[in-house]
């Protein structure tokens, strides 16, 4: 994974023709953590863990990303997704930097005391290198408002009253309002913007969606309001489809009960394999990375994809999807909603000042559109595609923060 983050960034890095030197501090993470976490289970045996915080770039802000607890998580992974946050603040051109990390457990096996402890232990590690002006960690893949809960308690301990330590709060624990429907909030004003592009409505598109978690129930519900059909959906264990748009609200009172779409009885079965392929105007990858492969990238039917999860498309498929004139709105764009909405959150933790509803979705519906619209005037100039437009206007951001922070001998351009 880290290879690929890597790949998009020299892609960039050479239209901009960026030196050596420069490279080499923007691919560069500024600090990586490592730490070994070991409690006790409910039945007082011993778990271990192992936990990671790899912190990219912090020459546009404090590192910000998500925390994620999952048993594939390691090192390289958070470097990986350390950096795509690097890029993904400046491309939507919030005042953080990039951060990411997790601990290589599966809380779907752990109790949620268990999952307590973990958390607490892993702060009581780490209380020194986060913090509301060093790192601010966020949910990702199995965390949620409740984890993030403890770790602002377990840090405020150590430093007293610390809401802004993390975000994705409860939002009577000096969370936001929007906070939770923040990344599926921005895929919709993404996919919308996609489609203006191609003269369409999104009312009445036909709309694909794999993985069910947080983002791709809420930008399913979001998208149906606004009239868009979700024909198919899919997570890890199935899927189900109906071909004149699924109810959505039923589909998501389903999955919260069931832990799963398989199964529900107001739709026909699918394979969750046959998600990638399905006959829609558009995709949206909502789970892990690497969904869409060179093995099955053309089998792709929708001619929009929105990349809802961090890396889902692979650089051999992303050759074959330019190849086939598929749009794709890449993850470092399409799936900034829910990093604006911290920073709102944030901001609000600092100023110790609550925002209404209203004015969170009205600030985040500008700041996505704009992104889109500033990585599609770079598209337009550089006759590129907009992962690549993404990825220059994110490093040319970070780029010249590096550089106003700092001497360098050569003459480096950023243009």
């Amino acid at each position: 994974m880290l290879e690929h983050s890597h790949h998009y960034f020299n892609q960039a890095a050479d239209i901009l023709a960026l030196d050596g030197k420069m490279r080499e501090i923007l691919l560069r993470p500024n600090r990586v953590v490592k730490v070994a976490i070991v409690e006790e289970d409910d039945d007082g045996h011993l778990m271990h863990y192992t936990a990671y915080r790899v912190q990219h770039n912090a020459a546009r802000g404090p590192f910000k990303g998500g925390l994620r607890f999952h048993p594939s998580m390691d090192e390289d992974h958070a470097a990986a997704l350390a950096s795509l946050m690097s890029w993904k603040t400046a491309v939507v051109d919030v005042p953080f930097g990039g951060g990411k990390g997790g601990i290589n457990c599966n809380p779907r096996e752990m109790s949620r005391f268990e999952t307590e402890r973990v958390t607490r232990s892993f702060v009581e590690q780490t209380k020194e290198i986060i913090g509301p002006t060093i790192d601010i960690p966020a949910p990702d893949v199995n965390t949620n408002s409740d984890v993030m809960a403890w770790i602002m308690d377990e840090y405020s301990k150590h430093c007293g009253f610390s809401p802004g330590v993390v975000t994705g709060k409860p939002v009577h624990l000096f969370g936001s309002e929007g906070r939770e429907e923040a990344t599926g909030r921005g895929v919709m004003y993404a996919l919308d913007e996609a489609l203006k592009s191609m003269g369409k409505p999104l009312k009445g598109t036909t709309v694909a969606i794999q993985g069910f978690g947080n983002v791709g129930s809420h930008a399913a519900r979001l998208l149906a309001e606004q009239g868009a059909l979700i024909v198919a959906v899919a997570d890890h264990l199935g899927g189900v489809k109906k071909d004149d748009g699924l109810d959505i609200p039923a589909l998501f009172e389903y999955a919260q009960e069931h832990r799963t779409v398989t199964g529900f009885p107001g739709g026909d079965s699918i394979e969750n394999t046959e998600i990638i392929g399905w006959d829609a105007e558009a995709l949206i990858p909502a789970a892990l990375e690497d969904a869409i492969t060179a093995d099955n990238a053309d089998e792709v039917r929708a001619k929009i994809i929105v990349e809802a999860a961090n890396s889902p498309s692979t650089p051999e498929a992303d050759e074959i999807l330019l190849k086939r004139d598929v749009l794709v709105v890449p993850d470092i764009l399409a799936n900034a909603g829910g990093v604006t909405v911290s920073y709102f959150e944030w901001t609000q933790n600092i100023q110790r000042y609550r925002w209404e509803y209203e004015q969170v979705i009205q600030e985040l519906e500008k700041f996505m559109r704009r992104a889109y619209k500033n990585v599609a005037k770079v598209a337009g100039e550089r006759s590129c595609n907009l992962r690549t437009a993404a990825y220059l206007l994110a490093i040319q951001r970070v780029g010249q923060a590096v550089l106003s922070r700092r001497s360098i001998h050569e003459d480096i351009k950023l243009t």
